[in-house]
């Protein structure tokens, strides 16, 4: 989707295969990880439930976990997306979605993938995703405003998520009441 120029603009596939509209979340700042059922890193399922269920009860309208199952890196998720669905939520109670199955990487990189590595190169400039539980931060406007590697952990994020969501609300109170007084400066002159 070279037209894209937002995170919103794709549609990744769901656990059943069916297009996921991440316009659907447009407004909302949105963690983005490529997640791994068998990997040295799969407890930060955990830390990322925490943090979703943290956020999701300061700010329920306006932040989103994606899992994004990959098993292109040393074959750590070859589970159906059924099984990894079960893996999650028997093992680490997971409640935010965890999409269908994708490559990261690659000539078969999904579209949203390939932009996001566009979007925020890693170190160095590097575009690849190197293992599991590579994270991006997506603000409320789609654009991306950071990316950590793997062995960064959910929890250490709170705070500049935070910070995003506080931003995208100063952002929409603000265009609210300039709406508002827009109004109220036509029905003046009417």
């Amino acid at each position: 989707m070279s037209s894209a120029t937002t995170f919103f603009d794709f549609e990744p596939v769901d656990k059943k295969g069916q297009p996921f509209p991440l316009s659907s979340l447009k407004g909302k700042v949105v963690l983005a990880v490529n997640t791994a059922s068998k990997c040295g890193f799969t407890p930060q399922f955990e830390g990322l439930e925490k943090l979703y269920k943290d956020l999701k009860a300061q700010y329920p309208e306006d932040f989103e976990i994606l899992g994004f199952p990959c098993n292109q890196f040393g074959s750590q998720d070859p589970g159906s997306n059924d099984e990894i669905q079960s893996f999650c939520q028997i093992n680490y109670g997971v409640s935010f979605p965890v999409l269908g199955k994708l490559d990261v990487n690659g000539d078969q990189a999904a579209p949203v993938f390939a932009w996001l590595k566009d979007a925020m190169p890693g170190v160095l400039g590097l575009k690849r995703v190197k293992w599991n539980f590579e994270k991006f931060l997506v603000a409320a406007d789609g654009s991306v405003v950071g990316r950590w590697s793997s062995i960064t952990k959910p929890e250490t994020l709170k705070d500049t998520i935070v910070q995003e969501i506080e931003k995208a609300r100063k952002a929409g109170t603000a265009a609210s009441t300039a709406k508002a007084t827009e109004g109220t400066e036509s029905a003046k002159l009417a």
